[in-house]
């Protein structure tokens, strides 16, 4: 899912990760195979954010791809892996 600025904001305050941002020259080509997201790098691989089903007001990250190789030079993609990160999508004051 594409996520607007607070809650990628919200997403790297939860999840020690960098976003890509949208202007990106490999964005094309994730949303060519990952479909539309805001994709999240970290040590472990690519990650993005998905509504979650128990949750509808939160979203859980999941990992997308893993890293190809030590020196984190390509990704590996494989069937969307949950992580144990909850992003809820309204702050406590209610935005």
């Amino acid at each position: 899912m594409k996520l607007n600025s607070a809650l990628v904001q919200r997403t790297l305050d939860e999840f020690d990760a960098q976003a890509i941002p949208d202007n990106h020259p490999a964005v094309p080509q994730l949303n060519q195979v990952f479909g539309e997201h805001t994709f999240f790098l970290n040590n472990s691989g690519l990650h993005a954010v998905e509504p979650e089903q128990a949750e509808p007001e939160a979203g859980k990250v999941v990992r997308l791809a893993a890293w190809a190789d030590a020196n984190r030079n390509s990704l590996a993609p494989h069937e969307p892996l949950a992580t144990d990160v909850v992003i809820p999508f309204k702050s406590k004051n209610g935005t």
